[in-house]
């Protein structure tokens, strides 16, 4: 007898459908799936056949074959136990094919028959109720979930008993619900504060303009200056997430499984701060399963790149594109994986291999050979592409002393004002902050007076600028200026932002 099970897969952070077909027939004994699985749904078999007979249910020695169409996407994960299990019983008559057909099925079984909790959940149910697809029945664990789409009715479920109880009408579960405005207020609350930096008034400046024009920063200072503490600071001052860049956002941390299933909305700014040691798959994404990495997980926040320098040459180099292009794609033989990583990025790092290059109160045991050394691992192009660069100074006790400093409430108020002011310029346009602008946006909203376009060029000159680094200038000035609420660009504003070049660094 043939049964048909709807489920769900995710490619990429998009789900898709796929159809359980189970045939049960008279022959020698075999279980075979087909429909390119990959090892984990192939060993789905084990799991299926301990937890039908463990549920209480028949398992029938025959000839089962069982198909995930389509066949030409490969499938991937656990999540397809649950679906087969209960194809199998349709097809050995234990449930009419009638109750299971309003359903989307997913969950991996243990072999006792429990539900396990699956990866990227959300996707599935956002593009399963966009298919038209409204009843799910899953994991307990993932109820909370997918739940967060109002459309969606979710039936969260102990085991494959209770599942098959419920489609058959024996029992009843009680949907899942969640207020998902009412959640991301509840969430969006972060535990660091700039009221707790003392001094460090220029990084934090520049950390206010970066904040307020979406730049990417790089902050270079000695051991124990604080900049950790201060980058960890920027999402507080970042203008709030909107709830559908929240919604995104989780969509990519539900597939990379990194969310968590008691609060399942990532409502803050993400800030990923991977270790100097991650390899390239880590940090873009890929590998056997194709998960999304540390750059699209920062999707809609803040990456921190510490100590800069000791990452690989090639992790770095291929953050290039994707932080210019705002996603990663990762080819794969079956398909094509493509990511959103609109991120900002932060880097930090000492000014040489010992640290205290520069140093007021250290002696520096590096050659100046040694310094350009340290300093050149970073390359000119990634390098140029970083739109602020400052100094951070170790303090002494008379500035440890200090009472508390702004809090990021009142800078972020700030920031929005500005923010506000870009999105009334770049209104009907897909740019959102000064960052993003194109040449012809700059040659537009970046008009220089006599006094500020001499300025601008007599640097260009002295400091051997390259072209993307004078369009980075005008860019940081033009977002200094609607800071001051300045519709042109003085010789101040250029000349700030060119202090913000100005690192003692060369490409």
């Amino acid at each position: 007898m043939l049964s048909k099970i709807h489920s769900y897969g995710v490619l990429g952070i998009e789900g898709f459908p796929i159809t359980v077909e189970a045939d049960v027939a008279n022959g020698l004994p075999a279980f075979e799936v087909v429909g390119l699985p990959d090892n984990a749904v192939r060993e789905a078999k084990e799991r299926v056949k301990s937890a039908i007979r463990n549920s209480g249910f028949l398992m029938e020695n025959r000839k089962i074959v069982v198909n995930l169409a389509p066949a030409d996407i490969r499938k991937e994960g656990a999540a397809f136990d649950l679906p087969i299990a209960v194809a199998l019983l349709a097809a050995t008559g234990q449930i009419a094919m009638e109750q299971t057909e309003d359903y989307i099925l997913l969950g991996e079984l243990s072999l006792g028959g429990e539900l396990k909790p699956v990866n990227g959940v959300l996707p599935i149910v956002m593009s399963a109720v966009n298919k038209g697809n409204r009843r799910f029945i899953l994991p307990k664990e993932n109820a909370y979930e997918a739940s967060l789409i109002r459309e969606a009715e979710v039936f969260g479920v102990a085991d494959l008993y209770e599942a098959i109880k419920f489609m058959k009408g024996e029992i009843s579960v009680t949907p899942t619900v969640t207020d998902c405005s009412s959640l991301f207020r509840q969430a969006n609350v972060y535990a660091e504060d700039f009221s707790e930096v003392r001094g460090q008034e220029r990084v934090k400046r520049a950390l206010e303009i970066a904040a307020a024009g979406g730049h990417n920063i790089l902050i270079v200072g000695s051991p124990g200056s604080g900049k950790s503490m201060l980058a960890k600071r920027l999402p507080t001052i970042l203008p709030d997430m909107t709830l559908q860049e929240a919604l995104e956002t989780t969509k990519i941390h539900s597939v990379a499984g990194t969310l968590r299933h008691d609060v399942p909305l990532v409502a803050t700014r993400p800030f990923m701060a991977p270790h100097h040691t991650t390899s390239t798959i880590s940090l873009v994404g890929g590998g056997h399963q194709s998960k999304p990495g540390t750059l699209p997980q920062a999707h809609n926040g803040v990456l921190f790149l510490d100590e800069l320098p000791e990452f690989k040459k090639d992790a770095l180099e291929v953050m290039r594109q994707p932080l210019e292009d705002k996603k990663v794609t990762i080819n794969r033989i079956q398909a094509v994986n493509t990511y959103p990583c609109s991120v900002q990025l932060v880097a930090a790092m000492n000014p040489c291999k010992c640290g205290w290059y520069g140093d007021k109160t250290h002696m520096c045991t590096c050659s100046s050979r040694d310094v350009q050394k340290y300093v050149g691992r970073i390359s000119g192009p990634l390098l140029d592409r970083i739109d602020i660069r400052v100094e951070s100074v170790v303090l002494d006790y008379q500035t440890l002393q200090q009472p508390p400093a702004e809090s990021s409430a009142t800078i972020k108020e700030r920031v929005n004002r500005a923010r506000q002011l870009q999105q009334e310029r770049f209104a009907g346009t897909s740019v959102n902050c000064n960052a993003q602008m194109n040449n012809r946006d700059v040659e537009k909203y970046c008009v220089l007076g006599p006094d500020a376009a001499a300025l601008l060029e007599d640097a260009y000159e002295k400091m051997d600028l390259s072209a993307r680094g004078y369009i980075k200038i005008l860019k940081v000035a033009r977002t200094i200026a609607d800071m001051d609420n300045s519709e042109t660009i003085s010789f101040s504003h250029i000349a700030e932002a060119i202090s913000y070049r100005e690192t003692g660094l060369t490409p």
